[in-house]
């Protein structure tokens, strides 16, 4: 890999007013930039349009991944401080990594109280290396999942400012494994009725997971982009994912990951060949330019924010030229971004 890229090579101008701020009415009602790799066009087209660009035999790479109602606010105990935490994994039954704000008031020892009968309660162990806590909660297994649905609110990124009417317009329609922070946005823009299309083209569709956590949210604060360490996510992998992914290969076919955390598992499990491993764990995996990529054919993404981790793996798949080049024509052409904004497909 490079030893000379800077964050500030993945920086560019977004207007504000850019950023979307809503859902649209209709998923797949959105643009889709097309990139051509090889030949560096940029193609303008509506998402609907991205079966024209899959042939049969493909396979598309779907994250199931479900976002949990992460954000929690309760009181600190005591003095009564409102507080705000962000859970981010669970480290066992009962007990959660979590960021918490204001962070230099929370230390060990804090009791932390939920809910209006403050029926829940957390106990601050001790610091995490990323800055966060490790909270132990007075309920465990289905009780605090249960507790965590009913008082938490699904945590929207910073940068949307208006409240969310539907919590489902956060989640894919094929979202099932609970455990996200985040979600894997560049499933938002498929619909039932598109993904039927997709298959009876002759498409293959196929299912992972990974948990986004951390890394998400975390701005890259180093110069120099090698230097950033990426926070741990959970991931799975089926046999049967293995066995699909090996089978396209062998018939010289793409397989085409659906947003970055899915090209980041897959990329985790990857072999030489093409092929890619089955199994469960945690990936750190930091993709920019200078990386090999042993399995991905095609990537569908949003447009992500600047100098972000994000913005470097779409780097590290195409050119990074071509890839500022597209944005800089998306900020022209009035694309809308971030998460609930246009999609991009890079092939």
């Amino acid at each position: 890999m490079s030893d000379s890229l800077r964050v500030e090579d993945f920086n560019y101008e977004l207007p504000e007013e850019l950023i979307a701020q809503q859902p649209l009415v209709k998923r797949d009602q959105s643009r889709l930039m097309v990139v051509e790799k090889e030949n560096k066009r940029i193609h303008h087209s509506q998402f609907p349009e991205i079966i024209e660009w899959l042939e049969p035999g493909d396979l598309m790479v779907f994250n199931d991944t479900r976002v949990i109602p992460a954000r929690l606010w309760g009181r600190r105990q005591p003095g009564g401080g409102k507080t705000e935490v962000l859970l981010l994994r669970a480290v066992s039954e009962d007990t959660w990594e979590a960021l918490v704000r204001p962070g230099r008031k929370i230390r060990q020892g804090q009791r932390i109280l939920f809910g209006d009968k403050e029926e829940l309660e957390a106990v601050t162990e001790e610091r995490t290396a990323y800055g966060g806590r490790i909270l132990r909660f007075n309920h465990q297994g289905a009780v605090l999942r249960k507790s965590i649905n009913e008082l938490g609110e699904v945590p929207l990124p910073p940068y949307i400012k208006a409240p969310l009417q539907n919590r489902e317009r956060y989640q894919t329609i094929y979202a099932k494994q609970e455990g996200s922070v985040a979600a894997p946005t560049a499933g938002l823009h498929f619909t039932t009725d598109l993904l039927e299309k997709i298959k009876e083209k002759g498409v293959k569709t196929g299912l992972l997971t990974l948990h986004v956590g951390l890394g998400t949210f975390r701005p890259v604060k180093v110069e120099k982009v090698e230097e950033h360490q990426m926070h741990s996510e959970y991931f799975h992998i089926s046999k049967e994912l293995a066995l699909e992914v090996a089978k396209v290969k062998a018939a010289g076919h793409r397989v085409i990951a659906v947003g970055t955390t899915s090209a980041r598992t897959l990329e985790t499990m990857g072999n030489e060949d093409g092929t890619i491993k089955s199994g469960a764990g945690w990936t750190d995996i930091f993709i920019y330019p200078g990386y090999k990529f042993k399995v991905l054919d095609g990537l569908v993404t949003n447009f992500h924010l600047p100098r972000s981790t994000l913005l470097m793996l779409v780097s590290a798949f195409a050119d990074r030229e071509l890839i500022l080049e597209a944005y800089q024509e998306a900020v022209r052409e009035r694309y809308r971004f971030f998460s609930f904004g246009d999609a991009m497909l890079i092939i």
